[in-house]
């Protein structure tokens, strides 16, 4: 259970702060590598997402979430535009040093609160089979499997995975 000085020390905020977004990148490098062996081509694919966030994206339907515990960052969070209706929720991450607080959970509830004030009414995403407890989050906010596949990605065969779920 949080207690009020857990609350305090992990926060949740805006990206935005320099240094940001080649957190995310490199924090996904490094923990996909530690954690399930992942090669760079992981790290490239979160790189394109994160760039073409920065590049261009509209503030008033899509955003991306820093959390932090200790004013160190420990996770993240995106939700962009996949058209008029749709959002999608991509690359979640908690670090270990941020485990335990329940941030996984907040960061999803914080996506879902911005996609239904942004208008969208349903909001999807991808993942792998590999990533347990991402799904239970995901399963526990009300997302449902849509569809796997099968593939060869980041030097391993993987079972990915689509969710969604009407917001």
């Amino acid at each position: 259970m949080e207690d009020d000085t857990t609350r305090e020390r992990a926060v949740i905020r805006r990206l935005g702060r320099p240094g940001d977004l080649g957190w995310v990148v490199m924090a996904h490098g490094e923990l996909y590598n530690a954690e399930f062996g992942w090669d760079t081509r992981f790290e490239a694919l979160v790189a394109r997402i994160v760039a073409d966030y920065a590049a261009d994206h509209d503030p008033a339907r899509e955003a991306a979430w820093i959390a932090e515990v200790d004013g160190r960052r420990v996770g993240c969070v995106f939700c962009v535009a996949v058209d008029h209706t749709t959002a999608k929720l991509r690359i979640l991450l908690v670090d270990p040093a941020g485990r335990g607080h329940g941030l996984g959970r907040r960061l999803v509830d914080t996506c879902l609160d911005f996609a239904r004030t942004a208008g969208y009414r349903r909001i999807t995403l991808w993942t792998n089979d590999v990533l347990v407890s991402a799904r239970r989050i995901y399963e526990a906010t009300g997302f449902e499997l849509v569809e796997e596949e099968r593939h060869h990605s980041f030097g391993f065969d993987l079972v990915g995975q689509n969710w969604a779920r009407d917001l």
